[in-house]
């Protein structure tokens, strides 16, 4: 297992080298910081000068070895906007999306693995057709859709919950929900179909042959054997919600990592766009990792060579 994670760690290197290079080119192509810093009447010898200030003046290779050298350091630059450290900047936002991606997983856990169980129980019934036409609706509304909806109904019409911003429990629902439905509805299913497969099999027809009762027989024998890709589901989205509360953050006014990195793609802000994305991709080389560690918690035979 410390061959295998060392060997993960090395490949996580040229991930994250890989993702800096993209965007670095890509953050090149959105257009020149300098034209939204200056006023319009700023006269071109201020142009040079806050161009050279911030190393724009220098071949784009020259500054691909810098920005590559700097990285290795872990100096992430100092933000164009802000000017302060783009590596502290982020550091700041990320407890509120850290909030958020798990308040949504928890409220998608919490309803997905009882709704894939009763409905993989139930097959055939009214509740599971119920069940089913709620978790297909959850999976085919778009997150942005969701959101203004949520707003709209809760916040403006009804005045149960804020329209936005971070504070208590009540600030959190609305947001989570909307992050949390399309997780919801993709674990439900997923466990559905496989616990249904599993009840399926011979060795549960054994299990149910010896004597054991319903409960014991779903729980320990068939449940775990249908963890394997859940886990994986789970961890893969994991990712995505801290990467899709770009979305749910600019609907909210939610003030994580997402909605300072739209704010830095409009102002041009080439470090904290960098910076943001590399540590995104970190977090999800790393969760995986943990992921393919689960496996052989949840499943013994696994070995990693």
């Amino acid at each position: 297992m410390l061959s295998y994670i060392l060997r993960r760690c090395f490949y996580a290197i040229f991930v994250l080298f890989g993702v800096a290079t993209v965007v670095f080119l890509i953050t090149r192509l959105t257009g020149d910081p300098v034209a939204i810093m200056l006023t319009p009447d700023a006269t071109v010898e201020q142009e040079q000068a806050l161009r050279h200030s911030l190393g724009m003046d220098k071949p784009v290779m020259e500054q691909y070895v810098i920005y590559i050298w700097n990285l290795l350091q872990l100096n992430f630059g100092v933000s164009l906007r802000y000017g302060e450290s783009t590596l502290q900047l982020i550091m700041e936002r990320m407890p509120a999306t850290i909030q958020l991606a798990g308040a949504a997983l928890l409220f998608s856990l919490v309803i997905a693995i009882p709704a894939g169980i009763i409905s993989a129980i139930k097959r055939g019934t009214v509740i599971e057709k119920g069940l089913m036409s709620f978790i297909v609706l959850g999976q085919s509304m778009p997150v942005f859709w969701v959101g203004i909806l949520l707003v709209l109904l809760f916040s403006v019409q009804w005045r149960i919950f804020p329209t936005g911003g971070i504070g208590g429990i009540s600030h959190l629902v609305l947001p989570a929900f909307a992050l949390g439905i399309h997780l919801l509805a993709l674990v439900a299913r997923l466990l559905r179909s496989s616990l249904i497969e599993a009840l399926d099999s011979d060795y549960i027809r054994t299990a149910r042959a010896k004597g054991l009762v319903s409960r014991v027989v779903i729980s320990k024998h068939a449940l775990r054997n249908c963890l394997l890709p859940v886990i994986t589901i789970v961890g893969l989205e994991i990712g995505s919600l801290l990467g899709g509360s770009v979305v749910t953050e600019t609907v909210f006014a939610w003030p994580g990592v997402g909605q300072l990195l739209v704010q830095s793609i409009y102002n041009r802000d080439y470090p904290l766009v960098q910076g943001a994305i590399i540590i995104l991709a970190a977090i999800f080389v790393l969760v995986n990792l943990i992921v393919d560690i689960c496996y052989v918690l949840v499943d013994p035979r696994i070995q990693y060579k």
